[in-house]
C-alpha cells in the first residue's frame, strides 16, 4: 500500500454505514410494479437543478433493484438528458432488456411527475468473468488531501459568484493541481486538473466498500477542465450535460478518491470531457466521459 493510501485510509470502526448517509437516503426508492418513485432533494442542486451524476445514480439504483442479482454488478451506464430532472417527486420506469447468466442489460427513464421528458439511461450489469487484467494508465502524483486547499476555503475567501452549488455542501473537493472555479486565474497550458473528492458522509457498504453509485455521481464533475484551459476572464457560463457515460472498474475502499480530469476538445458550443477516479492504493476504480454544452445565463 502506498504512503498516500496509508494516510487517507479510513479505519473500519469509523466507516459511515450506507444507511446513515444523505446519499444513501436519496437512493432509497419506493417500488410499484416496475416503476420506482422518490423525491429528489434540492440539496444536490448544481446549481439550478439536481446534479446529473446524482440523478443518474438514482436511476441506476432502480435498475439494480429491478435486476435483483447481487452477483451482477454495474459495469457501465450511459445517460442522455432529454430534459432536466427538477428537484421534487420523480418516477423511474425500468425495463429489463435481457437477463443473462453472467451479463444483463437494463434501461430506465426518469422524469418528474407529469413531465414529458427527463433522463434515459442504459446500463450493463455483469458478474466476474475469466479474462485479462492490467491498467494502461498511471495514477497521478498527489499530495495527501489534508495538504491541499479545499474549494470551500477558496469560496469563503473570494466568493462564489452568481450561483451557489448545493452539491458541494455535501462533497469536499481538494485541489492538487489546477484552480477552483472561484476567483481569478489565467488560462493554463493544459486543461488537466487533479483533485481529491470525499462525501462528507461517505456512503460505505458492508465490508468497507464505497457505494459504486457514489463513483458514478463523482464522475459527473468534468466541465471544470474547460475553465482550467480558458481561464476566468469570460462571461458567466454553465455546462449542462448532453450525456454521461461511466465505467465502474473497481471497488474504492477509501473515503477519499483521486480524480484526473481533462477536456479533449471544445468547439461549436460543446465540450468533450473525461475523468479518471483512483483509489489511493493506486487502483483505477472508475472512468467517465461526456459531452457538455455551454449556456450563458447573462447573455454574454
Amino acid at each position: 500500500m502506498t504512503e498516500i493510501a496509508l494516510r487517507v485510509q479510513r479505519s473500519a470502526d469509523k466507516l459511515t454505514s450506507m444507511g446513515d448517509s444523505r446519499f444513501a437516503r436519496q437512493l432509497d426508492l419506493d417500488h410499484d410494479g416496475g416503476r420506482y418513485r422518490t423525491d429528489v432533494s434540492d440539496i444536490w442542486n448544481c446549481p439550478i437543478v439536481p446534479h446529473g451524476g446524482l440523478v443518474t445514480a438514482v436511476a441506476a439504483r432502480a435498475m439494480a433493484r429491478e435486476l435483483d442479482d447481487p452477483e451482477q454488478r454495474l459495469r457501465t451506464i450511459t445517460t442522455v438528458f432529454a430534459g432536466a430532472v427538477q428537484a421534487g417527486p420523480v418516477e423511474v420506469d425500468v425495463t429489463l432488456l435481457r437477463r443473462g447468466r453472467s451479463i444483463s442489460q437494463v434501461s430506465a427513464t426518469m422524469r418528474n411527475v407529469g413531465a414529458d421528458a427527463g433522463l434515459t439511461a442504459m446500463a450493463v450489469f455483469g458478474a466476474d468473468r475469466r479474462g485479462f487484467e492490467f491498467t494502461d494508465l498511471a495514477m497521478p502524483e498527489a499530495r495527501p488531501p489534508e495538504e491541499c486547499p479545499s474549494f470551500r476555503e477558496v469560496a469563503a475567501e473570494v466568493g462564489e459568484g452568481p450561483f451557489h452549488f448545493n452539491f458541494w455542501d455535501h462533497v469536499d473537493n481538494r485541489m492538487v493541481r489546477g484552480h477552483s472555479r472561484w476567483g481569478a486565474f489565467p488560462p493554463s497550458p493544459t486543461s488537466e486538473r487533479v483533485y481529491w473528492y470525499r462525501f462528507d458522509e461517505p456512503p460505505f457498504l458492508d465490508g468497507g466498500v464505497l457505494d459504486p453509485l457514489a463513483l458514478v455521481t463523482l464522475c459527473d464533475t468534468m466541465p471544470g477542465a474547460v475553465a482550467e484551459k480558458i481561464g476566468s476572464d469570460h462571461p458567466v457560463w454553465l455546462p449542462p450535460s448532453a450525456d454521461l457515460t461511466v465505467h465502474v472498474l473497481g471497488e474504492a475502499r477509501s473515503e477519499w478518491v483521486l480524480a484526473r480530469n481533462r477536456c479533449r476538445r471544445a468547439g461549436d458550443g460543446y465540450a468533450s470531457l473525461d475523468i479518471e477516479l483512483w483509489d489511493p492504493d493506486g487502483r483505477l476504480v472508475a472512468y467517465g466521459t461526456q459531452i457538455a454544452f455551454f449556456v450563458f445565463p447573462e447573455g454574454g
